[in-house]
């Protein structure tokens, strides 16, 4: 074994006893005596955030509803397992090579039953002699090191040949990360040129769809779903595209298509909700919204804005008996959520509403109002419909006031289009205008004042009015941009302050994470790491 077994730590995943205790004995067998139980999927994660493991073994079938591959998908969207961490999975099923090889998100390595410890034990070695390979690449990349990260796999793509499809693919995925959409294309071009891999083909369109090129994206994308019926991924990034391009019909029925495949993902399924909410198709987000409320009560994910929208579609359908036993079943499952005050007010100002009790409604408008805190984390959708809500009950203040706070923390100008055009569909078309005016004027009468205190050499100054910007609109891309530079610009004219680069690599973060096609983050990630050069430090020092 690459490493001392004594000092691996190994979490098992099943739910059968007689299973649990055979892996465990096959594991002692091997000198790996560090060994965690979870009998369940949720048990799982509760432990997981709070431990990591070198080791994860999971059952595939864990049940009736999710199974062992969403379990794994769970986790790495939720970011509860670090990159260190293998993932194997455990099946009867042989048909299982066809699924992991239709997945993004795959394990490490598979073992199909029946299989002795000699087995396991070979297939545990294996991996973690491939883990050793990609440490020091996984720990600049855990460091939000990118651009070293991306050396670090040129340098295993040689050291390691017999890793060299692995290096390249997690190199492709750090030029995404990092904005260099063209040298992620180059790659993907590199390994479909030898061989048609499905993974390639995938990170291919998705480098068109952040280069807007969605027409040309949505062609990759429903050409790898002919070829493969089962790659769930294509599915998601085809919805995706098609919502971009403005053609919900074909992201509902993209949506519908892959749910009929893999019924159980529940971020699938909350995103056909709310597309058919948008469509006004209330039938699909009513059978939608309750499957997902059925299974989110005993969730570690469950989200009280789930019951928002199957409310919201109970009454779209004219059914405000129904949308009232949903907010009691609110009430009792999503107690102790920090979200749910909010999504309670709200809901139960949208039935007053319906039902004509304005005095109700507007009891219920004010609460919504007080919980309403950015902190909260509550979606784009949600503060629409608590918009929408105001302008129904006539309190057009109160709705600019949320309208305001939505644009200036949109992530592009098509957001804000879609924000007008709800306004357009209630009537309020000048609203809409005036407000999105005002945030532009407001958006860019902060970066000018922030730019030209820098062009002065007031670079505290530039910070000040930079940090007041982005705490007034912290999802917005362009004052998050230009905060991160104006900590990077104090940081090269002032000196290193470890503080200001946190700050910096937090809001560079965000820009990824929002908008991973921003053209301006290739340079930004690049000016910020050469000043970590000049500075002598490294990533994980600050």
């Amino acid at each position: 074994m690459p490493q001392e077994l004594s000092e691996i730590s190994v979490m098992i995943v099943e739910s059968n006893a007689a299973m649990r205790t055979q892996l465990r004995n096959m594991l002692a067998l091997g000198g790996i005596t560090t060994v965690n139980l979870a009998v369940t999927a949720g048990v799982a994660i509760r432990k997981l955030r709070e431990i990591n493991f070198d080791i994860i073994l999971c059952e595939y079938h864990l049940g009736e509803g999710q199974d062992g591959q969403h379990l794994l998908e769970d986790l790495r969207h939720h970011h509860l397992i670090p990159l260190w961490t293998i993932f194997i999975m455990i099946t009867g099923e042989s048909s299982y090579e066809r699924v992991v090889s239709a997945v993004e998100l795959a394990p490490n390595d598979y073992v199909l039953k029946p299989f002795s410890s000699e087995k396991l034990l070979d297939r545990l070695s294996r991996a973690l002699t491939k883990r050793d390979a990609f440490m020091p690449t996984y720990k600049l990349v855990e460091a939000g090191n990118l651009l070293d990260a991306i050396e670090f796999c040129r340098r295993g793509e040689q050291e390691h040949p017999a890793f060299l499809i692995d290096f390249l693919r997690l190199r492709a995925e750090l030029h995404l990360s990092a904005g260099q959409t063209d040298d992620a294309q180059q790659i993907y071009a590199q390994v479909l040129d030898s061989k048609a891999v499905p993974w390639a083909k995938l990170g291919l369109a998705k480098t068109l769809f952040l280069q807007k090129r969605l027409e040309e994206a949505q062609t990759g994308f429903s050409a790898l779903i002919e070829e493969n019926a089962n790659y769930m991924d294509a599915y998601d990034w085809l919805a995706r595209t098609r919502e971009a391009m403005g053609e919900l019909e074909g992201a509902q029925q993209t949506l519908q298509d892959a749910i009929k495949v893999s019924p159980h993902t529940t971020r699938r399924l909350r995103r056909l909700g709310e597309v058919s909410n948008e469509l006004g198709d209330h039938e699909t987000a009513i059978k939608t919204m309750s499957e997902v409320v059925r299974k989110g009560k005993y969730s570690d994910f469950r989200d009280p804005e789930d019951h928002v929208s199957l409310v919201k579609a109970q009454l779209g359908a004219g059914d405000a008996t129904a949308a009232s036993a949903t907010l009691r079943d609110m009430e009792r499952s999503m107690e102790g959520l920090a979200k749910t005050p909010l999504c309670k007010a709200l809901s139960t100002a949208m039935v007053a509403t319906q039902q004509g009790d304005l005095g109700t409604a507007a009891a219920a408008l004010d609460d919504a109002i007080k919980h309403n805190d950015p902190r909260l984390g509550a979606t784009l959708a949600l503060k629409k419909d608590l918009a929408r809500i105001c302008i129904e009950n006539k309190r057009d203040d109160q709705a600019a006031e949320v309208i305001m706070d939505v644009m200036r923390n949109a992530a592009d100008d098509e957001a804000v289009e879609r924000i007008k055009n709800m306004l357009v569909e209630l009537g309020r078309p000048e609203l809409g205008e005036q407000l999105a005016n005002r945030v532009k004027d407001e958006v860019k009468d902060l970066m000018a004042q922030g730019a030209q205190l820098a062009q002065r050499g007031d670079f505290d100054g530039s910070v000040r009015q930079m940090m007041q910007a982005v705490a007034k609109m912290p999802g917005n891309i362009n004052v998050l941009f230009n905060a991160s530079l104006s900590l990077l610009k104090h940081i090269e004219n002032l000196g290193w302050n470890p503080r200001f680069a946190a700050d910096a690599r937090s809001y560079i973060e965000r820009v990824r994470k929002q908008d991973p096609g921003n053209e301006r983050l290739k340079a930004i990630t690049a000016y910020f790491h050469g000043l970590l050069k000049k500075h002598g430090v490294k990533p994980n020092e600050f």
